[in-house]
């Protein structure tokens, strides 16, 4: 989760999120894709686009919390649509978590695997989580107010406003992808939206269609390729906030404090078996393509932004409206925010 794209997608606001870990590593053994059962089809759904982006309009997510079935079938339908919405969700912290959890679980995530602890964007007894002052490590807080206090450098001095960086294509990435365990499912939730309810619109991209997009000699060049993707805003702002780091965050293996992890650059989904760009956007500004030359790297890193933020149609943008909840897979799709 970058600093700079929380911060600008939702301005002035606050949300809860919680991000689900699982392995980016290949597996040892060939899985089959996770088959749908039809569980959901008793409610209304409408896709927002033909690739990427599906709504639920009606569903209520705390009246199927407990039905392992629905839940499978949801896990494979953020899965196979990238990003999935949701209306009127009034969910406590402890249904969310809940959420975010059983959907890893059922999607196939490790057993060690748990909920997600953001190094520097955890709840504190300043931002806590609801509104009995509770503080959770598992779950965080994205708001302006918690942002200009972790990075004050980012606002403007005299117009207390974040200052946008001059690409807002520099913004997409994908969730912790510095840690050796990164994110599978996320659940965002959103609490407050601005009084005229305009602005802070977040944006997705399909990691599958920018993968199928790429020629067959390109495709056969970077299917072997790794990556190194860090955060190297974090590893300066954890050493200075000691109180804020974790020996555990959601997985065994990730416990070290260098924030940088080795993934592959093309990533297959063990949901669905589609293949995707795990690659691109900030999650690469203080990362390399391993394999290549630095040149190579900068050009390849360069040609995936441009397939994400100039490929209009293998993107959703969505409104956001008090109570509303997307839950998307970190897997397979980038995302973005407006100011």
């Amino acid at each position: 989760m970058a600093p700079s794209a929380e911060v600008s997608a939702i301005p002035g606001v606050g949300v809860s999120k919680t991000n689900t870990s699982a392995q980016s590593r290949p597996s040892t053994h060939k899985r089959e894709p996770l088959k749908y059962s039809g569980s959901l089809d008793e409610y209304h759904r409408f896709d927002h686009t033909p690739v990427i982006g599906t709504e639920f309009p009606d569903l209520l997510l705390a009246d199927i919390l407990a039905d392992d079935k629905k839940l499978r079938d949801l896990a494979i339908t953020v899965s196979r649509r990238g990003v999935v919405f949701f209306r009127n969700q009034e969910i406590t912290i402890d249904q969310q978590k809940h959420l975010a959890q059983r959907l890893g679980e059922l999607g196939g995530k490790p057993s060690t695997s748990k909920l997600n602890k953001h190094p520097l964007l955890k709840s504190q007894p300043d931002f806590p989580v609801d509104g009995t002052g509770r503080v959770d490590d598992e779950v965080s807080i994205i708001s302006s107010k918690v942002l200009r206090k972790r990075y004050p450098h980012m606002y403007h001095e005299m117009e207390d406003d974040f200052v946008i960086p001059p690409l807002a294509s520099e913004q997409w990435h994908t969730d912790i992808s510095y840690e050796r365990v990164p994110s599978d499912y996320a659940v965002l939730h959103m609490l407050d939206v601005p009084k005229d309810g305009c602005g802070g619109d977040t944006l997705w991209a399909s990691g599958y269609e920018v993968y199928d997009r790429l020629s067959p000699p390109v495709k056969n060049l970077v299917d072997g390729l790794n990556t190194v993707q860090g955060q190297a805003s974090y590893i300066s702002q954890t050493a200075k906030e000691v109180e804020h780091q974790f020996s555990d965050r959601g997985a065994p293996e990730n416990t070290s404090l260098d924030l940088v992890a080795t993934h592959p650059l093309i990533r297959t989904n063990p949901v669905t078996e589609w293949r995707s760009l795990y690659g691109a956007g900030q999650s690469l500004t203080h990362g390399r393509i391993a394999g290549v030359t630095q040149a190579e790297s900068e050009l390849l890193k360069q040609y995936f932004l441009q397939l994400i933020a100039q490929n209009h149609d293998l993107q959703v943008r969505f409104r956001w409206a008090e109570n509303s909840l997307a839950i998307w897979d970190n897997r397979c799709v980038y995302h973005a925010g407006t100011k």
